[in-house]
């Protein structure tokens, strides 16, 4: 039985959020009505700002409310270095740690045939076309360590060969406290692979 049409339409439209399903949904929708009308206003208004606001930097792709994001425009980062990854939460995980300075690339994505999703639909031509006119000597291929995210970074990895510059790749294997006897056949193995001298 249906206590409300608006409700019931708040609720199906809290489920696009991911991880929530229709109890949880029920449960935001009902806090936000019964408990914090404020708040339900204040998230309105924050939402539809970010919808007229926020759009791709002209440069690398990420997330912004202007033209080149707070990224591109920082003059102090190594605009020769360019990290290459799928999405906008992929720099903002990248830039808590603190390990990068240079710039980055977002593809939004990741090659996915199946899907129907390939090199043009993550912006791979705009990519090198950066790579050449930023004189960029680096790339870093920081894709996800996922079946997709190996497949993109090894194809970028061959689109960048003619363009004569260092290609790297994330180091991936056993984090730091893991214990060999827990981890998988595949990590394991990468970590062996990707040794490296003391």
């Amino acid at each position: 039985m249906s206590l409300s049409l608006s409700l019931d339409a708040l609720i199906d439209a809290l489920r696009v959020l991911p991880g929530v399903g229709p109890k949880t949904a029920q449960r935001m929708a009902f806090y936000l009505i019964e408990r914090n009308r404020p708040g339900a206003q204040r998230l309105t208004r924050q939402l539809q700002q970010a919808l007229e606001t926020v759009r791709r930097c002209a440069r690398c792709r990420n997330l912004s409310d202007h033209p080149l994001c707070s990224i591109c425009s920082d003059e102090r980062r190594e605009s020769s270095v360019l990290c290459v990854v799928e999405s906008p939460s992929d720099v903002a995980a990248i830039e808590s740690a603190g390990g990068h300075r240079g710039r980055y690339f977002v593809l939004h994505g990741r090659l996915s045939p199946i899907d129907g999703i390939g090199p043009d639909a993550l912006g791979i031509g705009t990519l090198l076309a950066l790579v050449d006119a930023d004189a960029i000597a680096e790339v870093i291929l920081a894709t996800n360590l996922t079946i997709e995210g190996e497949a993109t970074a090894h194809y970028l990895a061959q689109e960048l060969v003619p363009h004569n510059i260092t290609v790297t790749r994330i180091a991936h294997g056993v984090p730091i406290g893991g214990e060999l006897e827990f981890l998988d056949a595949s990590t394991l193995s990468g970590a062996l692979a990707a040794r490296r001298p003391l």
